[in-house]
């Protein structure tokens, strides 16, 4: 006989049918993820607000800096530099604060970041959009360098400790760990650039060579490798320490987990334990790290950048700190707090899934 006829009288007896609770793990996902959004938000929010008053702390403004700067190279009175300047900014220094920081935030709920002051006409948003990508470059192929040397030097620290091997990459990665990347920027410039003569500082300035078209060919690849090549070394030498040390730290400890003696006892050859077992647990926690470290890309690059002369986004906010040019100082710390937050929350959702022991803990807790 075929099955029971769906009757509305049916469905009264019997009651709606329930739908099914998401799980568990599913609903502290939800939670976790709302409550880390919202305080990403509120996180950007209040950077956004403290960077518009902060920039307006530096001594001097736009406006008086530009008549200073007329003054001082065209020899033009005071009041011929002062008409010129109102002309040319769109910035009125002396409009109340609370009413430049309404009307920011307003225009920035639309998108709109504002126009540079030292480049009339020119809107932040295009000035990001150009020296960006110059920045994320250079330092993205530094990190990516430094994380994979790193990674091989700790192992090698930690399997041969107390050897002269590991005295010696535990001194020099203390060493670089602890050496600013600014003061070994200058070092390169000094040793390799004017004593040893090995780089044409000249001509490996700007993020590639004037004239060249960009185009996506290997010699416009070979162009910006070469101008980059300074700035990527002093990234690398100054980051490849710490994650030496830290990976050293990590194996070490991974080393004496009850999983690897019972490895070991099974009689698991060497190789298989130190890629199976040691190496892939001891370099979670670098993960994390490797997210956090790309979040401070921006604001890490603005001396190397200057002192190379390498055009991106790090030497266009020297210019802007220097000339007091607000919308820029605020557009590019805008995206500096967006990528550190960003950064932190990969970081999270990342060793959340490399690592199923958080995922437990934080089901326990919630």
């Amino acid at each position: 006989m075929g099955g029971a006829v769906e009757t509305p009288a049916r469905k009264l007896i019997e009651g709606p049918v329930a739908e099914p609770r998401p799980s568990p793990a599913k609903r502290f996902l939800q939670a976790w993820l709302v409550r880390r959004i919202a305080k990403a938000v509120l996180t950007v929010f209040i950077m956004t607000t403290g960077t518009f008053f902060m920039v307006r702390l530096l001594p001097g403004n736009p406006v008086d800096t530009y008549i200073q700067t007329q003054i001082a190279q065209t020899g033009i009175s005071y009041d011929a530099a002062a008409a010129q300047a109102k002309n040319l900014f769109s910035l009125d220094p002396d409009q109340p604060l609370i009413q430049q920081y309404v009307t920011y935030m307003l225009n920035l709920l639309h998108g709109d970041f504002g126009n540079s002051l030292l480049s009339p006409g020119t809107s932040v948003a295009e000035v990001i959009k150009t020296y960006l990508p110059w920045t994320l470059f250079s330092v993205g192929v530094a990190t990516i360098i430094s994380f994979i040397i790193g990674i091989v030097a700790g192992m090698i620290m930690a399997y041969r400790r107390e050897s002269w091997i590991d005295h010696l990459l535990s001194g020099l990665g203390a060493l670089l760990h602890a050496i600013p990347n600014y003061i070994l920027a200058i070092l390169i410039v000094v040793f390799l650039g004017v004593k040893l003569q090995w780089f044409n500082l000249t001509e490996a300035r700007g993020s590639y060579t004037a004239g060249v078209e960009p185009s996506f060919s290997l010699s416009f690849l070979n162009d910006i490798l070469y101008h980059a090549t300074l700035p990527i070394l002093a990234y690398t030498l100054t980051t490849v320490g710490s994650w030496a040390l830290v990976m050293k730290s990590s194996t070490v400890e991974t080393l004496g987990e009850d999983y690897v003696t019972v490895a070991r006892a099974r009689g698991l050859s060497d190789s298989r334990i130190r890629t199976g077992y040691v190496g892939r647990n001891a370099v979670l926690p670098l993960f994390s790290q490797l997210a956090v470290s790309l979040g401070f890309v921006v604001g890490g690059a603005i001396f190397v950048e200057k002192i190379f002369g390498y055009q991106g986004i790090g030497f266009i906010l020297f210019n802007a700190v220097n000339g007091r040019d607000y919308p820029v100082l605020q557009g590019i710390f805008l995206v500096i707090t967006i990528s550190v937050v960003a950064a932190n929350l990969l970081a999270d959702l990342l060793y959340s899934r490399l690592d199923p022991r958080i995922r437990v803990s934080g089901k326990a807790k919630g």
